[in-house]
């Protein structure tokens, strides 16, 4: 007797195990390039063993480095955060200036201070 929905369960069952495979093979070999602290022959070591035996070097290298891989995430999405943060502080001190600086400029220009002329030329000096 025939099921075929039972078999289509067991097929997308099968295949979604399949793409959670790659997506940890995957995810260990990224983790093992980006380590900061691996020689180069450790890491040829490891993919070797990751490609040679996928199964068994993703699973040792789980169990033997498996920990490490949250901080090592971790840290690098703190050192990525902390640059965005520094362009971010960076940037908005330098529009800051500038708009201030435009704004003096203006209120100058506007109490006759300053010709039009002179105004222009000011403010392309603060633009470039």
């Amino acid at each position: 007797m025939s099921h075929p929905l039972l078999n289509a369960f067991w097929m997308m069952l099968w295949f979604f195990l399949w793409i959670m495979w790659f997506m940890l093979l995957f995810h260990v070999i990224v983790d093992l390039f980006r380590d900061k602290d691996l020689s180069g022959w450790a890491k040829a070591g490891w993919t070797i063993f990751v490609c040679v035996l996928p199964f068994l070097g993703v699973f040792v290298y789980l169990i033997a480095r498996g920990s490490g891989m949250a901080v090592r995430s971790m840290d690098r999405a703190q050192d990525q955060q902390q640059q965005f943060d520094d362009y971010v502080r960076k940037t908005t001190t330098t529009s800051g200036a500038t708009t201030d600086e435009l704004a003096k400029l203006a209120s100058l220009r506007a109490d006759g201070t300053l010709s039009e002329q002179e105004f222009q030329q000011a403010k392309q000096k603060i633009l470039a």
